[in-house]
């Protein structure tokens, strides 16, 4: 499995982009390097990957901006490594999307094991959730290709946004509370962080709305959480 595994490095300082490369490789994992926004946009666009090692301060289109791109349009784990170590910028930029955030100087082994970390994670929660299609009203998921439709249209989700609604339709009429969700989402303690749950569901809710206005995919149960709407 390990050989389909590709990996992008954005990352403008040379040394450091070759270094977590090589981290990358000794994984048994294929890097690709980019050394700006703009060239990661290409290599984006060229062909799917697995995870993004993102810097944020890039020449031209910033690391931020890449990140925003990113969550508009591909279902990827992005892993920002960067100098700054405020902690308001890692809240914001795990806000943004990002699903985790490594300060540098960077420990070797501690870049290894986070991407190896998260993409254990996706690799069993694709592998949990079957069948490889689900469907609910005009809605589908098309788990071999991670690819979200309504009627005909695409929806273009992030990795989060994805991963709630495929467990929302793998249990159709279960009612989720926003524990389940994240804990099941994001693999870690629920410790009643309900924003973070919020915007993501209200994100994912729009994306939803502004395909087909005239119908509701997901309630809220109050005092509960969520579920599919029948």
């Amino acid at each position: 499995m390990q050989q389909h595994v590709h990996i992008l490095v954005v990352e403008d300082d040379n040394d450091i982009n070759e270094l977590l490369c090589h981290i990358i490789r000794q994984s048994g994992y294929h890097p690709q390097p980019a050394y700006s926004g703009t060239e990661a946009l290409l290599y984006l666009e060229k062909q799917s990957w697995d995870m993004v090692l993102l810097d944020l301060m890039l020449p031209g289109l910033t690391g931020e901006e890449l990140l925003e791109k990113i969550e508009q349009q591909y279902a990827i784990p992005i892993i920002v490594i960067s100098a700054k170590n405020e902690q308001h910028t890692k809240i914001d930029t795990l806000r943004m999307g990002a699903d985790d955030y490594i300060t540098k100087p960077f420990d070797i082994e501690e870049v290894s094991a986070r991407i190896d970390s998260h993409l254990r994670r996706m690799r069993k929660l694709s592998q949990t959730i079957a069948p490889p299609l689900f469907v609910h009203k005009d809605l589908s998921i098309h788990t071999d290709s991670a690819e979200v439709r309504i009627g005909t249209t695409i929806v273009t989700l992030t990795a989060r946004e994805y991963a709630i609604l495929t467990l929302l339709m793998s249990m159709p009429n279960k009612v989720f509370t926003k524990a389940n969700l994240f804990e099941s989402v994001w693999q870690e303690e629920f410790r009643g962080d309900d924003n973070t749950i919020n915007v993501h569901m209200s994100n994912l809710r729009t994306k939803l709305a502004n395909v087909n206005p005239h119908e509701e995919y997901i309630e809220t149960i109050w005092g509960m959480g969520y579920r599919l709407k029948n």
